[in-house]
């Protein structure tokens, strides 16, 4: 509801509770960093607006009629609320500045922001972090909606609406369990790769997409339909070992499981699977706070981190471009 046309400017009735309080508008002047004369003005203009007589001015100072002061005892209430909504908002932002609030897709969350995380913490910022460990498609909703204020994703597509930031690169590598027959193999094709059933991530899935995307661009190829559909990585790992079908997960979630052996890595020919991890945040905001804090750590961490080894057609090479401007995404 728009505020009353006479009382929209309190300027006016500040002053006035300073003439009440010093008794002298020369002094009230000075306390709010005005002329006498400005002040002078500024009164008369409170009086026509008004329509009554709100100060006596004399040679002794200046007092307040019985009209003003009436005026000047219903302006102190609104000068207290006011007083008490500034203290409130003042602690609002205080408690922004010291929570920070996350999403992150899987492989994200699991293997690269706690490292982030605790570099956020060394840096002495104090923030209490809320963490939400979600697939690419539910963390870009979270920053359209306002519910974090920052998201990392893997997708390759990200929603209109998104301000994006490239903050390093992953590798999705096909693995199978020893057994396999693949795990014998110097290589399969994609043909073979898309015709046959995966255990895999659920839809939404910034590593199913971009698979399935890569498929599409690089070979022109529809995968069939998923053997099984696991929100956990940790559950495509253990079905893939236990010898249900290859999966195709990111570097990062199977490193632990290639170096000990109960998983093996599988040469897709001609498929390039290297992809960008995104930091995501809302188009026209500039991030700040914490938030520009863990942003800047992701994007020195990508910095120091090896550059991905990418393999197509046996031709093994490292990536030039690791980062990429700001810009916006969807538009």
């Amino acid at each position: 509801m728009p505020l009353p046309p006479r009382v929209s400017d309190f300027s006016g009735f500040d002053l006035l509770l300073s003439v009440a309080r010093l008794g002298s508008l020369g002094r009230a002047a000075a306390e709010h960093g005005i002329s006498q004369p400005a002040a002078s003005v500024r009164m008369r203009q409170l009086e026509r607006q008004l329509g009554v007589p709100l100060i006596d001015r004399s040679p002794r100072g200046s007092t307040l009629t019985r009209a003003g002061a009436l005026v000047a005892g219903w302006a102190q209430a609104v000068a207290d609320a006011a007083v008490e909504l500034d203290a409130s908002v003042t602690a609002l932002r205080r408690e922004r500045a010291c929570r920070l609030r996350v999403a992150a897709s899987m492989t994200v969350a699991e293997y690269l922001l706690p490292a982030w995380l605790t570099a956020l913490r060394c840096g002495g910022s104090g923030v209490t972090v809320a963490l939400s460990a979600v697939n690419s498609a539910e963390t870009a909703q979270a920053v359209l909606t306002g519910a974090v204020d920052i998201g990392f994703v893997e997708s390759p597509a990200v929603p209109h609406g998104l301000r994006v930031a490239n903050v390093g690169r992953d590798t999705l590598t096909v693995v199978v369990a020893p057994s396999h027959r693949w795990a014998r193999r110097r290589g399969v094709a994609p043909a073979e790769l898309a015709a046959t059933a995966l255990v895999s991530r659920e839809p939404g899935s910034g590593t199913r997409s971009f698979f399935e995307q890569a498929l599409r661009d690089q070979a022109g190829l529809e995968r069939v339909p998923p053997l099984a559909e696991f929100s956990s990585t940790t559950a495509i790992k253990a079905a893939v070992a236990a010898g249900a079908g290859p999966a195709v997960l990111s570097s990062l979630a199977v490193a632990a499981e290639l170096s000990a052996g109960t998983l093996r890595p599988v040469t897709i020919s001609g498929l390039d699977l290297n992809r960008a991890l995104l930091a995501v945040w809302l188009a026209g905001r500039r991030l700040d706070g914490p938030a520009a804090d863990l942003h800047a750590i992701a994007t020195r961490s990508a910095r120091r981190a090896p550059r991905p080894r990418t393999t197509v057609d046996g031709v093994t090479s490292r990536k030039k471009k690791t980062l990429s401007t700001t810009a916006p995404v969807g538009s």
